[in-house]
């Protein structure tokens, strides 16, 4: 179900509202959904269902992204601000210490939250900041990129292309390994929300030197990599491994950097094994 929460943060004018629109299914205990940079929460749908069995789920549009408005004048779209904000989120909705699943960006902020220890567990699907500088730069031209041909092109032309299977794969296969499972509706409904994202340039460019150092052994994490990812190469799981010796690393065969949507199932018995 589809709701709002709003909530003060602090900021060097005092406490600030923020405003942030989430959906909540399902029974169990809480479980945190947060998308990767100019996505959406609808990014999590293929797996909502299966997890909602067993948890109380709740996916989040992060600040400036999807239904989320952004951040108000005197708050930052970066790291420290943003899981700041999510900490005020979960405390709104009663969420104590809940799981949490990220992917790229939302990994990254999950694994900030387990930092501050605000998190029970933490799965991160191919999670950001453990890049090189030249993969850094590599993925952050590629996503430029795609926010710019997101813009550019007319709606019309967007719901044309997303009635077949190849403009389906023109418009996300850089994102999909498997980008013809998306429906028309939902790759119109996320080329939109890159568009009009009005916390990506600001979150893009307060990423430029974001590096993850921190072992965080108190924390269950899991970190899960597609095998397809053009966006955060695999190796940067190796990589996540050496920074977070106690993690558990998966493999995400044939799966692309949103592998929600690859392979439904997997995913979800990922989160799932890595939550308990």
């Amino acid at each position: 179900m589809s709701a709002t929460a709003s909530f003060t943060v602090p900021s060097p004018h005092g406490p600030t509202p923020v405003t942030i629109s989430y959906a909540r299914v399902g029974r169990g205990e809480p479980l945190l959904l947060l998308h990767g940079i100019g996505h959406h929460r609808q990014a999590w749908d293929p797996v909502v269902d299966i997890l909602a069995i067993e948890r109380d789920v709740i996916a989040v549009d992060l600040p400036g992204f999807g239904a989320s408005p952004a951040l108000p004048d005197g708050l930052t779209h970066d790291l420290p601000t943003t899981t700041a904000v999510l900490a005020a989120f979960c405390a709104a909705l009663g969420l104590e210490r809940p799981d949490v699943a990220g992917n790229s960006l939302g990994g990254l902020l999950a694994l900030e939250l387990a930092r501050e220890q605000r998190v029970r567990s933490v799965t991160a699907l191919s999670p950001a900041g453990f890049w090189s500088e030249a993969e850094r730069r590599y993925a952050f031209g590629v996503l430029l990129a795609m926010r710019r041909i997101a813009q550019r092109l007319p709606l019309p032309l967007v719901e044309r292309l997303s009635r077949t299977a190849a403009g389906r794969t023109a418009l996300t296969s850089t994102i999909y390994a498997r980008p013809a499972r998306r429906s028309p509706e939902a790759v119109v409904a996320e080329t939109l929300a890159l568009a009009r994202a009005t916390g990506f340039d600001q979150t893009l460019r307060a990423g430029a030197t974001v590096r993850f150092t921190d072992d965080l052994a108190g924390t269950p994490v899991t970190v899960a990599w597609g095998t397809r990812d053009l966006v955060l190469v695999r190796r940067q799981g190796v990589r996540a491994k050496r920074i977070i010796p106690k993690a558990r690393l998966v493999r995400l065969p044939g799966c692309g950097h949103v592998p929600m949507n690859d392979d439904p199932a997997l995913v979800a018995r990922v989160v799932l094994d890595g939550s308990r």
